[in-house]
Order: C-alpha cells, then sequence, then structure tokens
C-alpha cells in the first residue's frame, strides 16, 4: 500500500471501507516518489479547458489546468483578427426558461452561477472579442478554478504502471523542465497551427495571422485572398471598400452555412464580396488545387499567379518566363497582385505529443485533428481525452462540436463517462412511471439546449423498466456509442429504449441545396417524416443495438435502423406542444410500441351526455373566435363502455369566451358517439391550449 492508504488505517473503519471499495477515490495508485501527481490534468485555458474544470471541481476531483498565457482565452486576444465574433449572442428570446435560453446563446459556459452568462458581457449580436476574453478570465476567477498560469507544457510522454488507472501514467515537462504526472489527460489546445499549402513561390504570401488589419494599407490595391472560409471571408470585408478588386482563390464551391446548417461554413455577417461578385463590381471567387499554382514576383514587385506546370526546373522570376502562362490567354488571373493573403484555418498541434502516445492525424482530416472515438478518448492512448475544437472530427460539418455553444455539451458528456469509468458514479438519469413519457419527452424537444445545438451528435435515451411500466431517462448521451450505452453510464438497457434525438431533413442540407424554394416547409402530420428543419425524431429498439450495427447503419442516419421510429413534424416556431400535431402522434407512437394505454385522464359514459366546448379567445372583444377542430379526425376512435354503445351521437356546441367572460354561441356540429371520449382525452393534453371540454348529463325527455 501507498503511504496515504496506509494512514487511512488510523481513520474511522468506514473511510477505509470506501477506499477498498473504490481504489480510484484515493491517489494511493499513484507513486509515492517523483514528479508531482493529479488525476486529471486539463492542457489548456480555453472555453473547453475551463468547462471541464468547472466540472471536475464540482465534482471534488484532483485536477490542474496547464495555461502558457497569463490568462484565460488567450486565442481570443489575438483572433478572430478583426475582433467580431460570429457566434450569436442573442439576449432576448421572450422566454423566461433559461435551458431554452442557452439554445440561442452561443457564447456562455455551463455553470450554476446566473452571473456567468455572456448576455452579462456584451449586448452586441455578435459580440467583440474582447469581450470573450473579459468572459472567460472572470469564468476562472470567479468559480475559483485550478489554473497554472504562465506555464507551457513543452512535452508529453507516457510512464507504464500497471498501479495507474490506464496502465499508465501521463508525464508533462513544462517550459523550466519541471515534471507533472497525471492519470488522465484532457487536451483543450485548440487549433493553433496555420494550415500552409506548398507551391513554388509560397514564401510571397502573407498570413491571417500576421497581415495588418488596418484597410489603410490596402488602398488601391489589388488582393488575392487563398482560402473560401470565415477567415478569408472576414478578412475581404474588412478591406472591401479601399481594393480595387479582390480575388478569392479556392480548391472547392463557397458553402453558405444557411444552405449546410452547418455554423461553421460561410456565414451571412462576412459575405458582402459575394454580393459583389454576383453584382458586377470587379470582385471574384475562382476554383483551383492551389498546389497546382506557382506566383512570381516581377520587379515592380507585384505578384503573377500562373500554374507550376509551366515552370522549367530550378528557380523562376518574372524576368525569365512569360506572364501571365496558361493554355488561353483570357486566363482569369492574368492580371497581377500587390497582396496575395493565406487565410486556409488552423491545425492541431502535434508537436508536444511523444510517439508513445500515439496521436496522431490521418484519414479524411489530414493534419486538421487528431484521431479520436465517439467517446472523444484517443484512439492510440487510453485516459487520454480530446475536447472543444480540436475533438471536432466527431461531428465535423455536421453538428456544432467545434464551437463555444456545442463543445460546452461534449465536454460535460466526457466529464459524466469519466465519472462512471473512475469513481463509480453513473450516468445522471431520472426514473417515472411510464404514463410520463409523453410529458417528459415533449419537454426536453422543447427546451433541452443540448439536443437542439449538438443535434445528430448527443440525443436522451429512455431505458425501460421490468414490463415497461417506468423507464429511465438519460439525458445527451453520445448516440455513436449507443452500444457501449451500458459499460458508459451504469445503467441497464435490458427492457428496450427510446433514443431522442433532433434532426434535419437527409435531403436538406449542402453546398448547393435551394433552401428557400416554395414549398420547403412541411405542416401535416401525415408527412412529418418529409419533415426538413431540425425536428424531434423518436427511435425504438426493443434492445440495444450492437456496435456492427452502429457502424455500418444507412448513411446520413446518426442511428442504426430501429424497430419503429417517429418524426414530430417540424415547427415554425420550433415549439412541439401543438395537441393535435404534435403531442397525440407521439402518443400514440410510444403506446404502439408499448402496446399500452399512456393516457393520463379517462372518460366513460353511463348515459347520453352533453357536450360543452368552450373556445378561449385571446383576440379582441368581438374578433371571430379560433376555428373549432374536427373532433373525429383531431383523435383517435375510443371505445366506448357497453352501456352507451347504442346511444345517439351527442351533440356538440362550441362558445365564444372574450375577455369579458361573455358567452355566445358560434357553431354547432354532431360527432360520432366516440368522438367525446377522444376529446376529453386529446385536451387534457394541451394544458396551455384554449380548449376546454365539458360533458354536461342530459335531461330525460
Amino acid at each position: 500500500m501507498g503511504l496515504l492508504a496506509a494512514t487511512l488505517l488510523w481513520g474511522p473503519p468506514g473511510l477505509l471501507l470506501t477506499f477498498a471499495l473504490h481504489p480510484a477515490l484515493c491517489s494511493s495508485a499513484a507513486p509515492t516518489s517523483g514528479p508531482p501527481h493529479r488525476d486529471y490534468c486539463v492542457l489548456g485555458a480555453g472555453p473547453a479547458g475551463l468547462q471541464m474544470a468547472y466540472f471536475l471541481q464540482r465534482a471534488g476531483r484532483d485536477y490542474a489546468v496547464f495555461e502558457r498565457a497569463p490568462r484565460p482565452g488567450s486565442f481570443f486576444s489575438r483572433y478572430p483578427r478583426h475582433r467580431k465574433l460570429i457566434s450569436i449572442n442573442k439576449r432576448h428570446t421572450g422566454k423566461a426558461n433559461a435551458e431554452f435560453n442557452l439554445r440561442h446563446d452561443w457564447n456562455s459556459l455551463l455553470s450554476h452561477d446566473p452571473r456567468l452568462l455572456f448576455r452579462h458581457y456584451s449586448s452586441a449580436y455578435f459580440p467583440d472579442a474582447s469581450d470573450m476574453v473579459r468572459y472567460l478570465g472572470d469564468f476562472a476567477d470567479r468559480l475559483g478554478l485550478h489554473v497554472l498560469y504562465n506555464t507551457t507544457i513543452a512535452h508529453v510522454t507516457l510512464n507504464k504502471d500497471r498501479q495507474a488507472w490506464n496502465g499508465h501514467y501521463f508525464i508533462l515537462i513544462d517550459q523550466m523542465g519541471h515534471a507533472h504526472q497525471c492519470s488522465v489527460l484532457l487536451v483543450a489546445t485548440g487549433l493553433s497551427v496555420p494550415n500552409q499549402v506548398d507551391f513554388p513561390g509560397y514564401e510571397h504570401v502573407e498570413g491571417y495571422e500576421s497581415v495588418s488589419v488596418d484597410p489603410k494599407d490596402f488602398e488601391g490595391q489589388n488582393v488575392l485572398i487563398l482560402g473560401r472560409g470565415n477567415s478569408a471571408f472576414e478578412t475581404a470585408e474588412n478591406i472591401l471598400g479601399v481594393t480595387n478588386f479582390i480575388h478569392m482563390l479556392s480548391r472547392s464551391r463557397v458553402r453558405l452555412s444557411w444552405a449546410t446548417h452547418y455554423v461553421g461554413d460561410l456565414r451571412a455577417i462576412n459575405n458582402g464580396l459575394l454580393d459583389t461578385y454576383q453584382l458586377k463590381s470587379l470582385d471574384g471567387l475562382l476554383e483551383s488545387d492551389l498546389t497546382d499554382l506557382a506566383i512570381v514576383k516581377d520587379h515592380e514587385g507585384k505578384f503573377h499567379v500562373t500554374l507550376k506546370f509551366f515552370l522549367e526546373e530550378g528557380n523562376q522570376t518574372a524576368d525569365t518566363i512569360t506572364l501571365p502562362q496558361d493554355d488561353n490567354d483570357n486566363f482569369a488571373m492574368r492580371v497581377a497582385y500587390d497582396r496575395v493573403i493565406r487565410c486556409l484555418g488552423w491545425n492541431f498541434d502535434f508537436s508536444i505529443f511523444n510517439k508513445s502516445l500515439r496521436l496522431s492525424s490521418g484519414g479524411e482530416f489530414s493534419k486538421k485533428y487528431p484521431l479520436i472515438k465517439a467517446s472523444y478518448e484517443s484512439k492510440g492512448s487510453r485516459g487520454l481525452f480530446v475536447l472543444g475544437t480540436a475533438s471536432h472530427s466527431v461531428d465535423y460539418r455536421k453538428s456544432a462540436g467545434g464551437f463555444i455553444h456545442g463543445f460546452r455539451y461534449t465536454v460535460r458528456a466526457v466529464h459524466r463517462l469519466l465519472e462512471h469509468r473512475h469513481h463509480s458514479v453513473a450516468w445522471p438519469s431520472t426514473e417515472h412511471p411510464v404514463s410520463q413519457l409523453t410529458s417528459s419527452i415533449v419537454r426536453r424537444v422543447n427546451e433541452a439546449s443540448g439536443l437542439y445545438q449538438m443535434f445528430g451528435v448527443l440525443a436522451d435515451v429512455a431505458l425501460l423498466k421490468e414490463n415497461a411500466t417506468a423507464f429511465e431517462y438519460l439525458e445527451e448521451f453520445p448516440v455513436q456509442m449507443l452500444a457501449q450505452l451500458e459499460s458508459i453510464t451504469g445503467r441497464r438497457a435490458g427492457r428496450g429504449l427510446f433514443v431522442i434525438n433532433m434532426e434535419y431533413g437527409r435531403d436538406f442540407s449542402g453546398p448547393d441545396k435551394d433552401v428557400f424554394f416554395y414549398d420547403r416547409s412541411v405542416g401535416h402530420t401525415g408527412d412529418a417524416w418529409q419533415s426538413n428543419f431540425l425536428h424531434p425524431v423518436i427511435y425504438y429498439y426493443k434492445g440495444l443495438p450492437t456496435e456492427q450495427e452502429v457502424r455500418f447503419r444507412p448513411a446520413n442516419w446518426a442511428l442504426p435502423r430501429p424497430t419503429a421510429i417517429h418524426h414530430i413534424v417540424e415547427d415554425f416556431l420550433t415549439d412541439w406542444t401543438a395537441p393535435v400535431g404534435h403531442i397525440l402522434p407521439l402518443r400514440r407512437f410510444l403506446e404502439n410500441c408499448l402496446d399500452t394505454d399512456l393516457r393520463s385522464f379517462y372518460a366513460g359514459f353511463r348515459r347520453p351526455q352533453r357536450w360543452l366546448l368552450l373556445v378561449g379567445s385571446v383576440s379582441r372583444p368581438g374578433a371571430r373566435p379560433p376555428p373549432v377542430p374536427h373532433l373525429g379526425r383531431a383523435a383517435p376512435r375510443l371505445p366506448l363502455p357497453r352501456s352507451a354503445q347504442h346511444c345517439e351521437p351527442p351533440s356538440v356546441t362550441a362558445f365564444s369566451l372574450d375577455k369579458s367572460s361573455r358567452l355566445g354561441a358560434s357553431w354547432q356540429g354532431s360527432g360520432p358517439a366516440s368522438t367525446p371520449l377522444a376529446a376529453v382525452q386529446l385536451l387534457a393534453l394541451a394544458t396551455d391550449s384554449a380548449w376546454l371540454l365539458c360533458p354536461l348529463a342530459l335531461q330525460e325527455g
């Protein structure tokens, strides 16, 4: 036993028993000599690092955050270069629900302190980056997070040890040569290495990280920008009014965020150059593989673009070749440029990680992101997790995991995973009788911010209990890890489960999609499966899918094929509380899956009854009342007691009720004998509805 564990023998027996049952809770697994040990080391005090630090601190864990700068959020001290963030700061939603409001707050981190909402730091819809620096500093200070500033980690390696949680310790060496040791390494360093492309003449290119941000420096110049992301358009927007023209060159077409539904694509706030291009004001966009280019400087200091195919061996200057050079004399880039600016994005910094960690890049992301699993754990080293922007490979161009309003939830998911793995704390859940399943789902799809922002990546899971009489509700679980749900969460899923996911229509997103076509909106419940806009989708499984089923799920599906699936029809207001359009079809679906009745309100006939339908009008006195629904279509056919099977259809009378509580008959009709029962049940679901149905006994004769 280590020294710490030995001293516990003098403590209370209960304390000793606790450590005997859960050895991970004490640091006895750490060596008694060597560098200082911590259970958790967080690299980087940016938004993701601070978010993880918050959760670790709230859980009472042993951790430290290492930050090379003297304050948090150092990236935002310099970037974006032109200082305007493209993350929405929507301060007013008309709602008092704090969870709902986070759906439209793209800058705040999660905490228990309402003062630490970004709305208190800026009133701008697109805030200044300096406000983010101030916010992150306050977040760390007010919560007392343990951050070691001015500590640059220069090298990270492994030290194998059977006593360690993961079979090895992580050794971090700082700029002073001091070693730090931890059991779990959480990398939140972001993307910090400028992406560069090698071609002849690349030395003449200025980088986004160093180019001037003063528009006066570009007065009357011809400018070529390499790249087509937000940094490229941000740079163009800054100098659009002072240049002769701006040409923008990239290997792929422009991707508009409103068409792709991906917030990392080009945002409208920066796309002024698209107007000037299409409206014939000299600016323009070109497509070409940058590796095929060459840039040559002439004796006047201007730059010429050609294809390296036409260059001879060795160094070339404008004096030794004919420029511009192409097969055609109308080559689009035959004009000389005064400036060439590189705006090609960023890559992850792999340089500090020893090969023993096997933290590598590859696949479709080349050098941009490290290879990680859907659990955000490195594929090469157990216990090494990647957080924040650097973890975006899990949902690249699919969801918001590369941005604060997305990764604040994925960081929480990683923390919950770690709590169960190392501290035997099961994934948080709530248990309810199955009669509350409909209301639980309706509440979450209408207010949950994690589901809304991390659509297709994090989903809620309702685990059915014995005989489906109750369910256990888990929030924001990584859907790609569904096959490992039991081992990750500590919860059992032996009786079936529902997965509640948010999705766009499968053919509604893409750089070449027209998302403004005339019939884009779906409103009829029968066509809910064709919904285009973000909407809830409920998957039912009789058992957990296998890893193979998850891996080989259909293309563009977030989840494997379910036993049954239900789409809640899209809603213009993103308010899925309509009794007929949203709630009733959902309840029917759940009842069919469970083969049970989920109604919480029952009514029966013992004799013919008169039904009084009151319509609460919210309009001005004297205005027309809202339309009365056709109850036979609005609700299911329900069986009547035998005594009422041969009754005449009851009459239904509707009244208009204005603010002065005056009643006036507005409509009369009749429906089938089963209609009132269905209507009562339907209206019982609509707590905020204006409809009220009351049975009145008929007088005999």
